[in-house]
């Protein structure tokens, strides 16, 4: 089983692996937990820069069930940064993922596009893209799925 602690831990090539063989999965409901991961710098320095963009700056996504989501900023859990949720084929493997699409949305972020794939139970792994290159990765985790 894939944890969240061990995604903030793995390289670049195993979680592009992990995203390639992965399911697209349901597209999630509600309240999500999320975490950045940054694959260069280290399994320590990866997980202090997770908790510190999640205590300071992007804690997650909120789903709606009307195909959007919003973004948790901050510590007071601002929703900002609304986007198009629906499946589509991945830029990285053109397989299904769930697409999370900024560009009708959003005027700063309209060059962004999340893609996100299940690979663990109410455990998703993301791919950012910015202007159709690969930018970055971040987890999300339903909140009573306690893995952080």
């Amino acid at each position: 089983m894939t944890t969240e602690a061990e995604l903030l831990k793995t390289d670049d090539k195993r979680l592009e692996e992990l995203f390639r063989r992965s399911p697209a999965g349901e597209i999630p409901k509600g309240p999500m937990e999320g975490r950045a991961i940054f694959p260069d710098a280290g399994p320590e320095g990866a997980w202090l820069l997770a908790s510190l963009v999640h205590l300071f700056a992007w804690r997650g996504k909120v789903f709606s069930p009307d195909g959007y989501l919003s973004n948790r900023l901050t510590p007071m859990d601002i929703l900002s940064i609304v986007a198009m949720v629906a499946p589509g084929p991945s830029l990285l493997d053109d397989q299904e993922c769930i697409v999370i699409d900024y560009s009708n949305t959003s005027l700063v972020f309209g060059s962004v596009r999340d893609e996100i794939r299940q690979v663990g139970p109410h455990l998703y792994l993301g791919l950012i893209w910015l202007s159709g290159r690969k930018v970055g990765w971040f987890t999300l985790r339903h909140p009573d799925n306690g893995d952080a």
